[in-house]
């Protein structure tokens, strides 16, 4: 496959602001819903919702070089953050009403983050590979950093179909691109791949392989 310059992708600043800003705001609201199952006053709820919400891009835009961060550089981003630690606080008994509510804005999050980071990466002229990479690695930061703080197991070491659901959202973009397909379509694209197959994973309790291990193993004996 060839090289995607980052010259030739036409990305409009709405769409790089939409995309930031909706995965702040979904992945900050996993965060705070979290906190508040574990039962974390306002402050905790907050910090959870930050976290969330911020970690995905500034890690992207870390590990791309484009310092200080673009979380640092827009305020909006921190406020975005906050309004969905409020929004939990105040509402999180009707929220945690909806089924699967962390898991399907995480879905949501995932996919948007993933997107975004493969997108940038290439503008950043990186490979491919690289691209789908940093673009996992992007959508699966701020759900490493909630789940770490909120004292869980994060979603990406478990069986769950998640780094695998991030790829495919990656791959999406990637390849639309090389097929000269927009740059709107090919975002489009890549986040119904993500969160599509993320939401299929969960209502299927579909898992990633592993490998095969037999009962003395597992049970810790030699």
């Amino acid at each position: 496959m060839d090289a995607i310059s980052g010259d030739s992708l036409e990305i409009a600043p709405d769409l790089w602001f939409a995309l930031d800003i909706l995965g702040t705001f979904v992945f900050a609201l996993s965060g705070g819903l979290l906190a508040a199952r574990k039962h974390f006053d306002i402050v905790g709820i907050a910090v959870l919702s930050v976290a969330a919400g911020l970690g995905g891009g500034m890690t992207r835009d870390l590990l791309l070089g484009d310092t200080p961060p673009v979380a640092f550089r827009e305020e909006v981003y921190l406020i975005t953050a906050l309004v969905a630690a409020l929004a939990v606080f105040v509402f999180h008994h009707q929220i945690n009403r909806m089924d699967y509510s962390i898991r399907v804005l995480d879905a949501v999050g995932l996919g948007v983050f993933a997107v975004s980071g493969t997108l940038k990466s290439l503008e950043f002229d990186l490979g491919p590979l690289p691209a789908i990479l940093l673009g996992t690695v992007t959508g699966a930061g701020g759900g490493v950093i909630r789940d770490l703080l909120g004292r869980e197991v994060p979603l990406i070491l478990n069986r769950d179909i998640y780094a695998l659901a991030a790829v495919l959202g990656g791959l999406t973009v990637v390849i639309a691109l090389w097929l000269g397909i927009d740059t709107t379509l090919a975002a489009l694209g890549g986040l119904i791949a993500t969160i599509g197959l993320r939401l299929i994973a969960i209502r299927y309790n579909w898992q990633a392989p592993r490998p095969k291990t037999n009962d003395i193993n597992e049970n810790g004996a030699g």
